[in-house]
């Protein structure tokens, strides 16, 4: 004796399926239109300012004030010049020639110290990062050296190398050491104790650790102290320019101080920041270049 199952009376029916007055007229598309029509935040129909314009706001806007006040008489110009005036004054340093021997001269002598306090900052934190031997050696003696003022050592500096290019490069390049071992150091020792630890269950070398996992893992702490040694070396500069110095922006800086020419140490220092800030741009680009497998959080 067999039993069979009737199909169930009542199902569960379609859009599709319903007809006449269970659907209203034009509700069907109602329904689709809204099942294909996709979500768009509100705040997405708002209209972005472009970033390179809402950057270039606040330098704008101050120099409106300036020639405001310049304009109207509050800034006298034995106090400080007037945009204007300085534009003119500016123009005039480059078609002597004048301002560009100055910007080569000085850009020489960075570079000079930022390379030798590269070299010294970063071979003195690898050896006392990777090494603890290094660290009871080399640590104690920079640690030292660090908080004895780099601007305070220019007349040993001068006794020991003469007036000449020699005491800048060195104030140069002891500015720029210190910075970059103290990153370079902390980036070595902030490594994760957990990759050191795959690392060797992967079978890697001790050079092998070195190359794959620590100093990539430095690299960011490095690239940091890259910046604040950049910073460090032009106002560096500054001090080593001003003292015996017959050429460089510094000297148009000394030489503007005893004429009183508010204008041309206003263009000397538009120049240094500029040109700071031309390696800073230097410094981020090298950053996003070497550390593209790092994601890091840009803001909103």
């Amino acid at each position: 004796m067999s039993i069979s199952h009737a199909p169930p009376s009542s199902h569960e029916p379609d859009i599709s399926d319903i007809s006449g007055p269970e659907l209203a007229k034009g509700e069907t598309s109602d329904r689709t239109s809204l099942a294909l029509e996709p979500l768009v935040p509100a705040s997405s129909h708002r209209t972005r300012v472009p970033r390179w314009l809402r950057r270039t706001t606040g330098p704008l806007l101050l120099l409106a004030l300036w020639q405001l006040l310049s304009s109207t008489g509050v800034l006298t110009p034995d106090v400080l010049a007037s945009p204007g005036r300085i534009a003119e004054v500016g123009r005039e340093l480059v078609a002597d020639g004048s301002l560009p021997g100055a910007m080569a001269t000085s850009l020489r002598r960075v570079a000079g110290g930022l390379l030798l306090g590269t070299v010294i900052g970063t071979g003195l934190a690898l050896l006392s990062g990777l090494f603890r031997v290094g660290e009871d050696i080399v640590d104690a003696p920079v640690q030292m050296l660090r908080t004895v003022p780099f601007v305070g050592l220019i007349p040993l500096f001068i006794i020991w190398f003469g007036i000449g290019e020699a005491p800048k490069v060195a104030i140069i390049t002891l500015g720029v050491t210190f910075p970059l071992y103290l990153n370079v150091y902390a980036g070595i020792r902030g490594v994760d104790a957990q990759l050191i630890e795959a690392g060797e269950s992967l079978g890697l070398s001790r050079w092998g650790l070195v190359r794959h996992v620590i100093l990539p893992g430095a690299l960011p702490g490095a690239m940091t102290g890259l910046r604040y040694s950049l910073g460090i070396a032009w106002l560096a500069l500054v001090f080593a320019e001003q003292v015996n110095a017959d050429s460089g922006i510094g000297f148009l800086m000394v030489q503007a101080r005893d004429f009183l020419r508010t204008d041309v140490i206003v263009v000397c220092l538009i120049v240094y920041a500029f040109l700071g800030l031309l390696a800073d741009f230097i410094v981020r680009s090298l950053e996003r270049l070497l550390l593209q497998w790092r994601p890091t959080f840009t803001g909103r």
